[in-house]
Formats: C-alpha cells, sequence, structure tokens
C-alpha cells in the first residue's frame, strides 16, 4: 500500500529515507529549515566529516550508492599517533589490509542522497521549518523561512530526521512518553583545517585519521580528497586550564597549540583565521524512553539518540535507522505496527553504540599512547588472527562488520576482561600462555553468527 510521509529534515539521514520510501512508489515530501546547498554551497558548524563504516556502507549499496559515494571518500586503514616529542606511528585498525573506514564530507555526501532522493520523485522544501503540531488532527504548521508565513498541511505520519534539535521530538512532548535525557559532555570541540601541499597532495600520511592524544584532552585530523585534512580539538569548556575558557583569543590558542601540538600548527598556515572563525561547539548524548507516537510520529537518527562523535558511527546507526524503518513499512500495513516494531528493534542498538562511543573518547585521547593499552593491542590481535570467527575486536565489530551494536558492546566487555587479566603485570607477551587463553575463547566465546560477518 502506497503512503505518504512527510519527513523533518533534509539531512543525510532525512534524504536517504525519502530516496527509499520513494522509490517504494510513496508520496514523500520533505521539509528542510536551511537553504539548498547545492546552491548555496555547504554551511559548516558541524563536523564536515563523517567516518564511513562497513554498516553505513552497505546501506548506501542496498541503495544503488555504494560506488559513487566510495569515489568521493578517503580510506582510512589505521589511527596516525603523534606522542608529544615523539616521531609518529602508525597503528593498523586490524590484521585484515581490507578493513579500512572511510572519510567522508558531510555536504558533498547530502548532496548526492538529495539528488537521487528527487530523482526517485521525493519532494524537498528548502527553508521551510516545522512549527506546531496537531496531532489528533493530523495536521502539521509549517513555516516559511523567507517571509514567516505559515501554512498546516495534513499528515499520515511525520518522520523526525531533524537531528538533535528535533522540532518533531519538541512537538511530541506531552503527546508521547519520550522523558528524554540529556547528558552533555564536560568537553566541546573547534575545527580547523590542514591545507594541501604546495603542490597539491597531502602533507601527512594519507590513509590515516590521525591522533595527537594528550591524556584529557586530544586533536584529530581527517582527510579529504583534495589534499586537505579537517581537524578537530577537543576539550574542556572550562575549568582547569588547558580549556576553551581559557583561550580567550588567538594569541592564546597558537601559544596553547606551539607548546602541545607543535607538528600540528606548523601544517595550519590559516591557524588565525580558522581559530578566529569556527565556533566552539558543544557534545552530548541523548537518550529517551520511547521514540515515536503510536502510527502517527517516529523518530530515528540523532533526532531519537545523539551521541558523541568518537566512534564515528552517528550516520552509520542512522543509515541503519533508516534501512530498518524503512523494512518495517514495507512489512507492516499499520504505521503504529511498523514504529513500535522499529523501536523495539534498534533501541538496544543505539543505546550500544551510545556507551561505546564515550568509552572510545578514552580509548582516543588517553589509551593509544599508553604502553599498557599497546602490549593489549598486541595481545588482541594474536588472538583475533588464532580465533578469526571468535575473538574479533570490538572495534572490529563495529566499524568493519555489521555485528548488531548490543552484540558487539556484549562480547567486547568479555573479550577486554581476558586482555586485562592476561597481561596484568606484563611489560610484553613472552612467555605468556597462549594455548591456555585458546581454550578459554573456546569454551567461553561463541562463534560469530554468520549473518554478522
Amino acid at each position: 500500500m502506497n503512503r505518504s510521509h512527510l519527513i523533518i529534515g533534509g539531512g543525510l539521514s532525512g534524504a536517504l529515507l525519502a530516496l527509499r520510501l520513494a522509490r517504494r512508489g510513496h508520496r514523500v515530501d520533505v521539509f528542510e529549515r536551511r537553504a539548498d546547498q547545492r546552491i548555496r554551497g555547504y554551511e559548516g558548524g558541524r563536523s564536515i566529516n563523517l567516518a564511513l563504516a562497513r554498516r553505513g556502507l552497505a546501506v548506501l549499496e542496498a541503495s544503488g550508492l555504494g560506488p559513487t559515494v566510495l569515489e568521493r571518500s578517503v580510506a582510512m586503514r589505521g589511527r596516525q599517533v603523534h606522542p608529544v616529542g615523539g616521531p609518529a606511528n602508525f597503528l593498523p585498525y586490524s590484521n585484515e589490509v581490507s578493513d579500512c573506514i572511510w572519510s567522508v564530507h558531510r555536504g558533498r555526501l547530502n548532496h548526492l542522497l538529495l539528488d537521487a532522493a528527487e530523482a526517485a520523485g521525493a519532494r524537498i522544501h528548502f527553508l521551510h521549518r516545522l512549527g506546531l503540531v496537531d496531532f489528533a488532527a493530523r495536521r502539521a504548521e509549517i513555516i516559511d523561512e523567507r517571509d514567516r508565513c505559515s501554512r498546516w498541511i495534513d499528515f499520515s505520519t511525520l518522520l523526525g530526521c531533524d537531528g538533535a534539535g528535533s522540532a518533531l521530538r519538541n512537538a511530541m512532548q506531552g503527546h508521547a512518553d519520550l522523558h528524554p535525557e540529556v547528558a552533555p559532555l564536560e568537553h566541546g570541540y573547534k575545527e580547523l583545517e590542514i591545507p594541501p601541499a604546495a603542490g597539491g597532495g597531502f602533507r601527512i600520511e594519507r590513509e590515516a585519521l590521525h591522533i595527537w592524544p594528550r591524556g584529557g584532552y586530544m586533536l584529530i585530523a581527517l582527510p579529504n580528497t583534495e589534499g586537505t585534512f579537517t581537524v578537530t580539538l577537543f576539550l574542556p569548556h572550562k575549568g582547569v586550564a588547558p580549556c576553551f575558557e581559557a583561550l580567550e583569543g588567538v594569541a592564546e590558542a597558537r601559544a596553547f597549540f606551539a607548546g602541545t601540538f607543535p607538528d600540528a600548527l606548523a601544517l595550519m598556515p590559516d591557524f588565525a583565521a580558522d581559530w578566529a572563525r569556527h565556533p566552539t561547539s558543544s557534545l552530548a548524548t541523548l537518550r529517551l524512553r520511547h521514540w515515536h507516537l503510536d502510527g502517527r510520529a517516529v523518530l530515528l537518527g540523532d533526532a531519537a539518540h545523539a551521541m558523541l562523535p568518537f566512534h564515528g558511527q552517528g550516520m552509520n546507526c542512522a543509515f541503519e535507522d533508516v534501512a530498518a524503518l524503512d523494512r518495517l513499512l514495507a512489512e507492516h500495513a499499520d504505521p503504529a505496527e511498523a514504529f513500535a516494531a522499529f523501536e523495539l528493534e534498534r533501541k538496544p542498538h543505539a543505546e550500544a553504540i551510545q556507551t561505546m562511543a564515550l568509552e572510545n573518547y578514552h580509548e582516543m585521547r588517553d589509551a593509544v599512547d599508553d604502553p599498557n593499552w599497546r602490549l593489549q593491542r598486541e595481545l588482541e590481535l594474536q588472538l583475533a588472527a588464532r580465533h578469526p570467527q571468535r575473538f574479533v575486536p570490538r572495534y572490529t565489530l563495529v566499524s568493519f562488520r555489521r555485528t548488531p551494536y548490543a552484540l558487539a558492546l556484549e562480547r567486547g566487555r568479555w573479550q577486554r576482561t581476558l586482555l586485562n587479566e592476561a597481561t596484568a603485570g606484563r611489560h610484553s607477551l613472552e612467555g605468556l600462555d597462549l594455548c591456555a587463553l585458546d581454550a578459554r575463547i573456546e569454551a567461553e566465546l561463541p562463534l560469530l553468527p554468520a549473518e554478522s560477518t
């Protein structure tokens, strides 16, 4: 049965959902509060680089866009760690050369998805935002940002793809038991840029996610196809220096970088302009008790479960949401049944990756430069080679396979406990009883389901 849907938000998940529903023959209208960035150009403010993992790529491939997206992406095969006062060193993500994540430009990917959605028949209305919603009458107020005029539109279903500040979620308050819980991170972020080398090309290793770990804070850099790197500083908002509050001006910021990230600062000739131009932004985790209001409205992506960016899974999780909702709407004649099934299926996995994202922040800023972590990582890779269908690193399960997030979290905790116990008090793996570890793994860790590889 063909249906009519109003999608609130024309970002990545909204455009992809519009594409998939329109291809099924549904009438789809998308309302996006921003201007058409294909005309005006991408507006920054949020991260302009995203990490596309295998699970997100699988959704794009099923939507017919995989090869096109990869042509516009840069593979990252490991972490290039830049310690204080020492040479950078490369840490591959896994034993498999083919395991990588892809750095994609948010704006370019959004443009591609918008083009595909319109080609499939979706109607996209830019500079239009959601105002009030009369859920009883199934009518939504849509406000034209150009003249502030509003009109009321009848709807069958409202699909909320409008991000962490979701207008639809706000409208649903009081009508649905959402019970939002927001956990702000004490750290914020600011973006900078490393330009291409004088003759073109990349100034530092191209196929790597670069990390400058400094304990309570860090700097990272992701490559772009044109030779630039998007650099992001994660730092406490306030408190004991260093913090953003203490970096009141460009002079203070430059002095901080000169003392803490001197090799990175040397790669950024436009540091002063970038620092002054780009805002300091905040980060938070959002959890809801419920994601839908019977068959009238449903939230997905960041509107339902905004997460910290430190596992690079916000977009990937949202794309899996889109695929699941598309499938369930096709399977259920009643949208209320589809929305309930969607929440039941996806909510445990969203909560699991939210947990893993915070844990990965501590790993990136603290552990990757720690000898104990490196020893555990060495053992982890050895055990992964010995038990390729049982002992698979959590990062691999999340980024290079399609293992459900909740299962990856559960198995990762068991494996981390084993690694902690096996390396306690050690400075090397010499003399370690691998046969005993083999026996424990085979006895206690089940084979991974075939469909998760």
